[in-house]
C-alpha cells in the first residue's frame, strides 16, 4: 500500500464514521474487464479451477493502484471477487441463464408456497457457487499480499433472493394471501439465514475485506455489510416494512451497521430506512424522480454517508450546494483514462478542499 492510499484510508474512515469534516470524497476507479467478458465467464458457475479468474482480479486490482498514483485522488484500491446476482439462489439450487452482454441471472425455483417450504438452505462449504468465492480470495490474497484490500462478491439482500428463488408475481402475490403469507416469511428467512452466514465467514477469512459492495469504492472492513436492496421498490411500505426492513435491521444490530445499494424507485421506503440502526453509507442509483429525494430523508452530520456514482459533476454540485451542514458525499467516478480522472478530481477537488491531506515526504538520511 502506498502512503498515499494509507492516508485515503484514515479520510474516508472519518467520512465513513461521521467524524470532523475534512472534505467531502473523489474517488477514481479505474474501469476494469466486466466479469461477463472474461475467458469462462462467472467463476462461480465454471467447473474450471478457481485459479483461471486470479489474473482478472488482480488486473483489475493493478489498474486501480497505477490509477491512483496517476491520478492522486481519495481512493483505496480494492481487488474485487466479482460475481453476478445469482449465487445465493443457484446455491439454493436455481438454474442460472448466461447472457452474452451482462453477467448471469438466476431463473425461478418455486412457484408455490408448498413448493417454498421444500426449499431447504444449503451448506456454504458444499455449495459450489458460494464456497469458490473464499477459494478465489484466498488464492487472490496469496498473490497481492496480506495488506491488499479484497473487495467482496454480489451481495444482496435475503429478500432479494427469496425474489429470485420463487417467481416473482407467484411471490408477490404470496405476501398479500394470509394462507401463504407464512411461507414467504419462512423463505425470506431462509435467504437472510444464508446471507448472514456468509457474510460472517467472509468476515472471518479475509480481515481486510472492503464491504462496499456497489459502487466501486473502499469502505472500512469494521463496517457493516453493504447489501443489494433492489426489490423494496416493487411493493408498499407497509408490505416492505413487513417482509423485508426486519431483516436489514437485523444484519446492522448483528454486524454493527448497514451500507446499502438502491437501484429501485424506492423512494416511498426512504423513511423507513431510517429504522435501520448504523445506516452508515447509501448508494442511490439515479431514479425517475431524480437525486434529490436522498436529502429529503438522509441530510446533515446523522445521515449515512452518500456513495455516489454515474453522476454528472452539475448534479454532485447541486447535491453538495443544498445539503444540510454535516452532510458527507463520496463520488466515484469510472474511467479508464488517466487524464479524464485527474482533471475531475482536481475540479472537484477545489470545490471541497480536503484538510486532513499531509503531504508526504521522504525522510531525510542523518
Amino acid at each position: 500500500m502506498s502512503d498515499h492510499a494509507i492516508q485515503n484510508e484514515a479520510f474516508l474512515r472519518n467520512i465513513y464514521a461521521r467524524g470532523p469534516f475534512s472534505g467531502h470524497g473523489f474517488c477514481v476507479h479505474a474501469t476494469g474487464v466486466p466479469l461477463h467478458e472474461w475467458e469462462g465467464y462467472d467463476y462461480p458457475l465454471s467447473d474450471a479451477p478457481v485459479s483461471e479468474w486470479v489474473p482478472w482480479v488482480v488486473e483489475n486490482y493493478e489498474r486501480q493502484v497505477r490509477m491512483l498514483e496517476a491520478v492522486g485522488d481519495d481512493s483505496v484500491p480494492v481487488a474485487k471477487l466479482g460475481t453476478g446476482t445469482q449465487i445465493y439462489a443457484a446455491a439454493f439450487g436455481c438454474r442460472v441463464h448466461r447472457y452474452d452482454d451482462t453477467n448471469p441471472a438466476a431463473l425461478p425455483l418455486v412457484r408455490t408456497a408448498e413448493e417454498a417450504d421444500e426449499i431447504e438452505a444449503p451448506d456454504i462449504w458444499r455449495s459450489r457457487e458460494l464456497s469458490r468465492v473464499f477459494e478465489l480470495g484466498s488464492l487472490v490474497r496469496d498473490e497481492l499480499g496480506e495488506d491488499a484490500y479484497l473487495g467482496p462478491c454480489d451481495v444482496q439482500s435475503g429478500f432479494d433472493t427469496a425474489s429470485l428463488i420463487w417467481n416473482k408475481e407467484h411471490f408477490l402475490m404470496a405476501m398479500m394471501e394470509p394462507d401463504d403469507s407464512a411461507a414467504a416469511k419462512r423463505l425470506v428467512d431462509k435467504c437472510a439465514s444464508l446471507l448472514k452466514t456468509f457474510l460472517a465467514e467472509l468476515r472471518r477469512e479475509f480481515p481486510r475485506l472492503s464491504p462496499c459492495h456497489c459502487p466501486a469504492a473502499w469502505a472500512p472492513p469494521e463496517m457493516g455489510p453493504w447489501l443489494s436492496n433492489d426489490e423494496c421498490g416493487i411493493m408498499g411500505t407497509a408490505m416492505f416494512e413487513e417482509h423485508a426492513l426486519p431483516e436489514l435491521i437485523d444484519l446492522s444490530e448483528h454486524f454493527g451497521g448497514l451500507g446499502m445499494h438502491c437501484c429501485a424507485d424506492a423512494e416511498h421506503q426512504f423513511a423507513s430506512f431510517n429504522a435501520i440502526p448504523n445506516f452508515y453509507a447509501f448508494n442511490r442509483v439515479l431514479a425517475r424522480s431524480g437525486w434529490d429525494p436522498i436529502l429529503d430523508h438522509f441530510s446533515g452530520p446523522e445521515a449515512p454517508a452518500h456513495v455516489l456514482s454515474w453522476i454528472t459533476d452539475e448534479a454532485a454540485l447541486k447535491l453538495m450546494d443544498d445539503a444540510a451542514e454535516g452532510t458527507r458525499f463520496i463520488f466515484v467516478l469510472d474511467t479508464a483514462d488517466p487524464e479524464q480522472g485527474k482533471a475531475w478530481y482536481e475540479k472537484m477537488r477545489a470545490l471541497s478542499p480536503r484538510t486532513d491531506l499531509i503531504p508526504y515526504t521522504e525522510p531525510v538520511d542523518e
